[in-house]
């Protein structure tokens, strides 16, 4: 397929230097400090601290390498220099793979596990390096509204740090951080637009379309969209979505960029096929819940304000809001299943919720550069708020029992039981700082201090016992890394950092600690970006999920818990014609302590000692009687883990293989093949009163216009 080039509007010229330093990422400060001239006879200084942003940025459209992250949509750092573990899956990237859901934009991703729950659909599940990750977009937490499925297709690229990162982010998960970074206006004209039908009678349409608003170029709009009906590999399923985003951005000079985003996502869907008996495999399209009862239905509306402005003498702003609302309803019915059963009727459970959320979130951030003599100095400071509410009705009971062999449906529970009924809110104050000092261009010190205030309340009833609860927390991390420019094209780190997962009331944080050491290498002359990491990760306070033998669910909490491992990734742009994605990384978990004796020294449960991928894509140029063909293949092995912390189930190692083919059939017109799942791989991938399997092989066919 042809990498079409976006037509450039009347964008204006910005001369000024950014600092290269958020909250995000502390960026160090290495590399030749020289002096240019920009040809109206005006000297600066170029910096590894500073940016000459009229340069482009990485081009995400057409590339599977990044170069850059951006520090929540905000301003670029250079991945190379900054000490910590980074990936960044691209549009182009994603647009090669067709991906449809998070787990999909991350399983070539290095230490991520995704997809571990199967043919449950209600939410977004992965864990990086052993343990849950947080999920941000813009660089601020989505919070209360992480459970949703996100849509790739509302994002520019999507950025991965492993790791604790609380530092950076506030109250996060010990694993990492996943930063979803909205598509905004781009002061380029360009239109994209696709038409999908694929297996499980999917039909989908979508349109991604930019202009400059008026002749001084200093507005612009971006509008995009898709809708999809579908069904998913069981029975009576239903996959049906609405996205809508609108954004403006205003530049009215050099120094300043306001940007107002308002997206909408609508979801109607099946939560889960009711899991598959344990004695057996079964086909993927068993269906063992109810028609009338397994739904769920997703409606959130969200809007951001991104705000940009350079004061000049090394100051400048960066202020974000976003207001999110959502409601999220959802109710199946699943099997309880159990070893040495006999006989074909099985039991069944009905579980659901009725939920209502809303989150404001927003900002301020500043940032200085300077120097003392050969120091390069940089600083962030800033202040953060959080205000989020929630209502939630639970229900929960033992329904009418199928028989496996030969299902009768039964119809929805006609009186469950609401188990529990209450609201909750979630406030929080946070301050943040953080320094980089250079050295001679070559050594970077980094160190960076937070401290959250979180006042949490909650009131209800929850199996008939009436509540009313608060607490309040005052949580400090910090973070520091040492940077070494080997060279202009390989850099080395060693970093500490810390983590305070979210807090919930009556129950001790759970804290996390990270050691790591990697190396990073950006030839020149190539679009590449090779790197590698060692880390010990140490969680304390650890909460888990226990399938109880009545078949209900109970929360355990574990001592310490720690990961040690290693991640390799390599992406590359090898010619015109050939890229190549690929990965590796080796975990080991351990249970250090715990009041229960018999998992002391058990590894986790979802977490595989090796997990490997590799994706490559190649173009064979049309020669005038034909487009451009493109072919790509690529490869997943997940190995075997245990299914719960008792490790007396495990998986069975497996390896799945997708594949592509795309044409080029007019100008800026191309048709695309995707399989995922080639061979139609079938395993179990996690188990309790059920089992449950990996997606099977999906196929789908789009023909997508550019102009």
């Amino acid at each position: 397929m042809t990498a079409h080039t976006r037509r450039t509007g009347a964008r204006p010229k910005t001369r000024h230097l950014l600092m290269c330093c958020t909250t995000l990422v502390a960026l160090p400060i290495g590399a030749y400090a020289q002096d240019e001239s920009d040809g109206d006879g005006e000297i600066y200084r170029l910096a590894p601290i500073l940016i000459d942003i009229t340069a482009d940025a990485d081009d995400d459209a057409n590339s599977v390498v990044a170069q850059e992250i951006s520090v929540g949509g905000k301003v670029a750092t250079s991945i190379l220099d900054t000490p910590a573990s980074i990936s960044v899956v691209t549009a182009q990237e994603m647009q090669q793979r067709q991906v449809a859901t998070t787990e999909e934009v991350l399983q070539y991703t290095p230490g991520i596990l995704t997809d571990y729950y199967g043919s449950d659909d209600r939410n977004d599940y992965f864990q990086i390096r052993g343990f849950d990750a947080t999920t941000y977009r813009d660089g601020m937490t989505l919070g209360s509204m992480r459970g949703v499925r996100e849509e790739p297709y509302a994002y520019e690229r999507v950025e991965v740090l492993r790791g604790s990162n609380s530092t950076l982010f506030g109250t996060a998960d010990p694993g990492g951080s996943v930063n979803f970074v909205s598509k905004k206006p781009t002061f380029d004209t360009f239109a994209d637009s696709y038409l999908t039908y694929g297996s499980h009678d999917h039909k989908e349409i979508g349109v991604d379309v930019g202009d400059v608003l008026n002749a001084e170029g200093t507005l612009a709009y971006r509008f995009t969209g898709k809708v999809k009906e579908s069904a998913l590999d069981y029975d009576y399923s239903q996959d049906d979505e609405t996205f809508l985003m609108g954004g403006l951005s205003w530049q009215p000079s050099d120094y300043t960029e306001l940007s107002l985003i308002v997206d909408y996502l609508k979801r109607e869907g099946t939560p889960n096929s009711g899991g598959y008996p344990l004695d057996q495999d079964y086909d993927r399209s068993d269906f063992f819940g109810e028609p009338d009862f397994n739904y769920h239905d997703v409606e959130r509306t969200s809007i951001t304000g991104l705000l940009t402005h350079d004061f000049g003498g090394g100051l400048s702003l960066n202020a974000n809001l976003r207001y999110s609302d959502l409601n999220d309803d959802f109710g199946y019915i699943y099997l309880y299943d159990y070893a040495g059963r006999t006989g074909t009727e099985l039991s069944r459970y009905y579980f659901g919720t009725d939920q209502t959320a809303e989150e404001l979130i927003g900002n301020a951030i500043l940032k200085y550069e300077t120097q003392f003599g050969t120091i390069d100095s940089s600083t962030v400071a800033g202040v953060e708020y959080r205000d989020a509410s929630t209502t939630s009705t639970g229900i929960y009971g033992l329904t009418s029992s199928i028989d496996i062999d030969a299902p009768v449906y039964s119809g929805a529970p006609s009186d469950p039981y609401v188990y529990s009924d209450g609201e909750s809110d979630y406030t929080t104050k946070s301050i943040f700082l953080t320094q980089n000092l250079s050295f001679d261009d070559r050594i970077i010190a980094t160190f960076g201090m937070r401290h959250d205030w979180l006042d949490l309340s909650e009131n209800g009833t929850s199996w008939g016992v009436a509540y009313d609860n608060s607490d309040d927390f005052s949580e400090t991390s910090y973070r520091g890394a040492l940077t070494y420019k080997v060279t202009d094209e390989i850099s080395t780190y060693a970093s500490y950092v810390q983590s305070v997962a979210p807090p919930s009331i009556g129950v001790e944080p759970e804290r996390g600690e990270q050691y790591e050491i990697g190396v990073k290498y950006a030839p020149v002359g190539m679009n590449a970006l090779f790197s590698a990491a060692i880390y010990d990760l140490t969680r304390e306070n650890v909460t888990i999920a226990v399938v109880q033998g009545d078949g209900s669910i109970e929360r355990q909490t574990i001592g310490e818990s720690r990961v040690r491992g290693l991640d390799l990734e390599a992406k590359a742009e090898l010619s015109e014609q050939l890229s190549l994605i690929a990965s590796y990384s080796y975990l080991k978990s351990k249970v250090v302590e715990d009041d229960d004796e018999n998992i002391i020294g058990n590894e986790f449960a979802s977490t595989p000692n090796h997990i490997a991928s590799i994706w490559g894509t190649y173009t064979v140029p049309g020669d005038g009687a034909r487009g451009d063909m493109t072919f790509g293949l690529g490869a997943r092995y997940v190995g075997s883990y245990y299914f719960n912390a008792a490790n007396s189930a495990e998986s069975d190692a497996a390896t799945l293989f997708d594949a592509s083919f795309g044409y080029e059939i007019a100008e800026n017109t191309d048709l695309e093949l995707h399989v995922s799942n080639l061979f139609d791989e079938q395993h179990v991938v996690g188990t309790g009163t059920a089992n449950y399997y990996n997606p099977g092989r999906d196929i789908s066919l789009t023909l997508r216009k550019s102009w």
